[in-house]
């Protein structure tokens, strides 16, 4: 499998960072359309090839290894004009260099190979070092998040430098690497720079709660978004204190991440779940869903020593993969998908991996089996392995990103590998954040920066048995083989059968005092005299009832979200079933609200034809070309309504709307939905998909090439025919080529206008397809009904079977006041817009409060 995809990257894309495997080609910064945040990775700097260095040998491919250190060394430029993320060239392209230089030196001294090498990886990596310093001129000693290579920070040709804010991990996910650099070289200034940063955001820690928040200003060290937990945003910040404890050898960082840890446990551990709260009410829960970068904490908690809750959550994560094959990017705490994309991340794989090492259960090879299946039976293309762009119709992102080869592989090889497999000791060695690896024997190297322990008011914590344990990947309970599974049984059906409402934390004073639990927004109905009184209460009698009012505002604002989103209708996939492709490529297509509807209907499997006209807006003058077909027809001229009756009655079985704006692709403009005609469409008997131009011209690329094409359309991909699999290799070398042709049409099809949930800004899109050409005057664009891009994330049942809040709604008597778009409260009818506004209002007060004025 590395070698499918190291392989295709280094003939497709090198010398660019990273390989675009449904185009076989490299994604060079500037070259494609922006992905906003995304892309602040790639410095053109050859970023897989760097970042994929010491898992060549991991594999134990020293060969390729010593030519892959050959390639840095001679083509990679470090000084280009180019604005890169500090934390992700860091972690990505320092790191990288430091885990090859770790491993080169090893190699050097086994006497076999790399006998010419002279630390050349370590020099690129001060160099680099130095042009990552400027991005640290800030009073608070927090680095600005982004930096440029050749310019640095604040000059008018950096284009960079009036950034305020940054997210924790940004800042707080830099010890190791710069303290290895500082260590290897001997210069001090990078151990000292990073230290300052993790010393600043430990004093700015919530004093009372013990948590930090997602962002912070850079200057001033304000909390910009106060929510805090495990996930994206901060995540590798309590990783690195635990990890720079383990390597620097300092107390300091051992005691700040046990006085965190403690906090995450008592607010933010649910468990199975782990929920975000307020830093400064961790009673209150911040969110009802959880994002996919949390899946490395059981990792971290094995390392902690901490083995229970870490079984706990690994299982409930890996219930969620089971049912959707990946773990989506968000899901809610009821386990709906709340964000439906995947680009292949190794988080869960290195919880698994760490969790086996522990543990010594061979269930979790089980685990490691079921990820390398779904990789290979969804993920890989001829060309690589794609990104998942919807878990739920399996259609394919062109992305594969560097932390692929970096981590994925190395932890599923790590997983498997006997000791006699890796050719050296890998207990020696830490992993970064990028699963990069830096010698141990660091600790006692160059110890001249100063060890001040800047940890204050550090309190006692119930932590006694693991307050200064070693943490280790060793076996930890081996005469007990049953003691994981006996912590797993429980929540073998957690997500399957319980389908539990979001869970929220109700204070233990209110059960112990007997008070009836708390109004929850999904069981709120404006005509029960009750709850209405209930409400008018929340807020005005004591702080448990602000605390109340809080979180039932967030909750009704949710909800309201959720039933708006939930009449959308769901992207649709188109399959390429025929050969050389059958099946691995599928593209995303959005549905029509008109026609059979393909979730409750059989899918539609045929060969493609162009109708002509190809606007399909008259009677069509070639009917035995589409007879049996599915047609394809351009976008424009007239409504789609119109398009599909001229197929139909010209005996097509389905058809393909290709948008007429060349050049269009869902990475520019959002999910697109063919509205009806405004008159009766009950008519239309056959399924009508609609593809943008990129997409379609996949399609219509294999046409010219072979002539037969055969597509399958669905709600969500189908596996491959066996009988397929047996013939998966094309027969002659140029098919191979000419199918690599055909898919370097395809571009990423983001079906949401927003960036991963690692990144702390949103990305800035063009505007979507244009509404006034006459077919798409009643069209709907899924993220054009609300202005808020997160709350623009479709949320949809994660196997169909957990409908308990939907029933409830429908279930619930129509009085006119529940069919009225007006809540009544009390004698005055209000619009549900304004008072959803007027609760965001209040929340963003009460978030000002401190505690005790709340």
């Amino acid at each position: 499998m590395f070698d499918h995809a190291y392989g295709n990257y280094m003939e497709h894309a090198y010398p660019a960072d990273e390989l675009m495997p449904l185009t076989c080609r490299g994604r060079v910064r500037g070259q494609e359309p922006s992905r906003g945040d995304v892309d602040d990775a790639l410095g053109k700097f050859s970023l897989t090839l760097i970042d994929s260095l010491d898992t060549l040998v991991v594999l134990n491919k020293t060969k390729e290894f010593e030519d892959a250190v050959r390639k840095v060394l001679r083509d990679v430029n470090l000084d280009n004009d180019v604005v890169v993320s500090v934390f992700e060239t860091n972690i990505r392209v320092l790191g990288g260099l430091l885990g090859g230089h770790s491993l080169a030196i090893m190699l050097k001294e086994k006497g076999e190979y790399m006998q010419w090498y002279n630390d050349e990886l370590l020099q690129m990596a001060k160099q680099l070092g130095y042009k990552l310093l400027p991005a640290f001129n800030t009073t608070s000693g927090l680095p600005y998040p982004r930096i440029n290579l050749k310019f640095g920070i604040r000059k008018p040709e950096a284009r960079t430098g009036t950034e305020t804010d940054t997210c924790t991990a940004c800042a707080g996910t830099l010890i190791l690497e710069f303290a290895a650099l500082s260590r290897f070289t001997g210069a001090t200034i990078f151990e000292e720079y990073a230290r300052k940063a993790l010393d600043f955001l430990w004093e700015k820690r919530q004093r009372s709660s013990n948590l930090v928040g997602v962002t912070i200003n850079i200057h001033t060290g304000d909390w910009v978004r106060k929510d805090s937990g495990v996930g994206a945003g901060i995540d590798s910040y309590y990783e690195y204190l635990l990890k720079a404890y383990v390597l620097l050898g300092d107390d300091s960082f051992l005691e700040r991440f046990n006085t965190h840890y403690d906090a995450i446990m008592r607010y933010i551990s649910q468990p199975p779940l782990l929920l975000d709260v307020h830093i400064h009410k961790p009673m209150l829960n911040a969110r009802t869903w959880m994002d996919a970068l949390l899946a490395f904490f059981p990792g971290l908690q094995v390392l902690k020593g901490d083995i229970r809750p870490a079984i706990e959550t690994h299982e409930m994560l890996y219930q969620v993969i089971k049912k959707h094959n990946f773990l989506p990017e968000a899901f809610t705490t009821d386990f709906r998908v709340h964000w439906a994309q995947h680009p292949l991340r190794p988080e869960f794989a290195e919880s698994t991996y760490f969790l086996y090492k522990a543990t010594g259960d061979p269930y979790y090879l089980e685990v490691g089996k079921t990820l390398i299946e779904n990789l290979n039976k969804y993920a890989r293309v001829p060309c690589g392995f794609a990104a998942m762009k919807d878990v739920r119709t399996g259609s394919h992102e062109d992305r594969m990103d560097s932390f692929f080869l970096a981590e994925m592989f190395k932890y599923l090889y790590l997983l498997f590998a006997d000791k006699e497999d890796i050719i050296f000791d890998i207990e020696d060695y830490i992993f970064t954040t990028e699963a990069h690896l830096l010698p141990l024997w660091l600790s006692t190297t160059n110890q001249r920066v100063s060890k001040k322990n800047t940890t204050s008011e550090y309190t006692e914590l119930d932590d006694s048995n693991f307050d200064w344990t070693c943490p280790n990947t060793q076996i930890l309970f081996p005469n007990d083989p049953l003691y994981a599974q006996s912590i797993r049984e429980p929540l073998k059906n957690v997500v399957d059968k319980s389908c539990p409402r979001g869970i929220i934390r109700v204070r233990e004073e209110s059960l112990r005092s007997g008070a009836k639990p708390p109004l929850r927004a999904r069981d709120f109905m404006a005509t029960n005299p009750e709850h209405l009184e209930i409400l008018k209460k929340m807020g005005a009698a004591s702080s448990i009832d602000a605390e109340d009012g809080l979180r039932f505002m967030q909750e009704m604002i949710e909800l309201s979200s959720q039933q708006q989103k939930e009449q959308q209708l769901p992207p649709r996939a188109v399959q390429i079933v025929s050969h050389p492709f059958f099946g691995r490529v599928v593209l995303t297509a959005g549905p029509a609200q008109f026609g059979p509807d393909l979730s409750k209907h059989k899918e539609t499997r045929g060969f493609v034809a162009s109708s002509k006209p190809y606007n399909g807006c008259s009677e069509l003058t070639n009917p035995e070309a589409v007879m049996g077909k599915i047609a394809l027809i351009q976008r424009g001229q007239c409504m789609f309504a119109e398009k599909a009756r001229n197929i139909q009655n010209a005996g097509a079985i389905g058809g393909i709307v290709i948008d007429d704006n060349e050049g269009s692709s869902s990475d520019t403009a959002p999910l697109f939905q063919m509205a009806g005609d405004g008159k009766d469409t009950d008519d239309i008997t056959i399924p009508m998909l609609f593809l943008f131009s990129k997409e379609g011209g996949i399609i219509l690329d294999a046409i010219r090439e072979y002539e037969e094409v055969e597509v399958l359309l669905s709600d969500k991909a189908k596996d491959r025919d066996p009988e397929m699999e047996n013939e998966e290799q094309p027969s002659s070398e140029n098919d191979s080529q000419s199918a690599e042709q055909i898919a370097s049409r395809s571009q990423e099809i983001d079906l949401v206008d927003q960036e991963s949930p690692e990144e702390s800004s949103v990305n800035s899109h063009p505007e979507a397809l244009s509404p006034v050409d006459t077919d798409s005057a009643a069209s709907v664009s899924s993220s054009e009904q609300d202005s808020n891009p997160m709350e623009n994330l479709e949320t949809t049942s994660l196997d169909g079977e957990c409908t308990d809040l939907d029933n409830q709604l429908q279930e619930q008597p129509e009085t006119e006041e529940d069919s009225n778009p007006n809540v009544s409260w009390g004698k005055k009818a209000q619009p549900i817009d304004s008072i959803l506004a007027d609760w965001n209002e209040d929340i963003e007060a009460f978030e000002m409060m401190d505690k005790d004025e709340l």
